[in-house]
């Protein structure tokens, strides 16, 4: 046996797996990369680390970060060892967190964008973001990657890209219901002692996706959903309708189904989303089904409205109400 193997046997205790399996675990959990202090939490030593980098398994990406057999990374690859490279509990953020998260274009820059409470410094190819304003609900996962929550992502992003790149954030997370107003307005409180423009620039481009549904009343709306059922040869229902001692803006009565049409500045508040609740609660304890649609559903997505129409009454004619 060589004298490297004889020694590397040697020295590694008993309950520790081979480093080789620990490695590949390790990278397949973390689009190929893994960090220093993993390996040697889990008993792989210095001189097993130094011998797989010496024969070329480990990559040197960051500091006490490695591509373990190649470096042609994904991006994804890219993004995870940026964050294990920051430390433990940091997140990416800004840009990164953003095209992550689906609401925009990965980009092509290569510095990327981490947050962190802990203390790191920025480099070449990471430019780190020191925060001491982190609440939990701030942090999530995507992909086995931590990143920034929705809501926090759009704030920080704010404060770094043109408000352009920030309405075109915010309205596509808008557009996947993946965030809500309520967790903006936390962030912007948390973070209301951050310098810079961020704050001012996040209210403009909701102000801006707020009068989207302004301009249309809400007689508007019910018109457009109501031609979106004729167009697709619907029942027609009921409208402006009271129904277990409550008004409804839409309802089948027969089928027990009723649709509650929701302007973007409706249910904000703390006290509506209460409201809005206990409606729905009393309505689904009645035995009725009750469905919320926005003007962006009307308008941007009316196959999808459609068909969930459809599927209901379909559902209510399969299992009637009892009499």
């Amino acid at each position: 046996m060589p004298d490297a193997r004889r020694k590397e046997v040697a020295e590694r205790p008993e309950n520790v797996e081979h480093p080789d399996r620990v490695l590949a675990d390790l990278a397949a959990q973390q689009h190929g990369v893994v960090a220093r202090r993993q390996l040697e939490a889990v008993g792989v030593t210095l001189s097993m680390l130094k011998s797989r980098a010496a024969s070329g398994q480990l990559l040197r990406i960051h500091r006490g970060v490695y591509a373990v057999g190649h470096d042609r990374l994904r991006r994804e690859g890219w993004w995870m060892a940026a964050v294990l490279a920051v430390g433990p509990g940091a997140l990416l953020s800004h840009r990164d967190a953003a095209a992550l998260h689906g609401l925009r274009p990965p980009g092509d820059h290569t510095r990327w964008e981490v947050t962190t409470t802990g203390r790191a410094a920025s480099t070449d190819r990471i430019r780190v973001y020191g925060t001491t304003a982190l609440d939990a609900r701030d942090a999530t996962a995507v992909d086995g990657i931590p990143v920034t929550s929705v809501a926090r992502t759009l704030v920080d992003l704010a404060a770094t890209a043109p408000s352009a790149q920030v309405r075109k954030a915010l309205n596509e997370a808008e557009r996947q219901r993946c965030v809500d107003l309520r967790d903006i307005e936390r962030v912007l409180t948390t973070t209301a002692r951050r310098n810079g423009r961020g704050h001012a620039a996040t209210r403009q481009a909701l102000a801006e996706l707020a009068a989207v549904g302004e301009r249309v009343t809400r007689s508007e709306l019910e018109d457009r959903f109501l031609a979106l059922l004729d167009a697709r040869r619907l029942p027609r229902p009921l409208t402006n309708h009271g129904i277990e001692g409550m008004e409804v803006d839409v309802c089948w009565p027969e089928q027990r189904l009723a649709v509650e049409l929701d302007g973007w500045d409706e249910h904000s508040t703390r006290q509506a989303f209460q409201h809005d609740r206990e409606r729905s609660n009393d309505l689904t304890a009645a035995g009725w089904t009750l469905l919320r649609f926005t003007w962006a559903d009307v308008t941007r997505r009316p196959d999808d409205t459609a068909a969930r129409v459809a599927r209901a009454l379909a559902r209510a004619r399969r299992y009637p109400a009892d009499p």
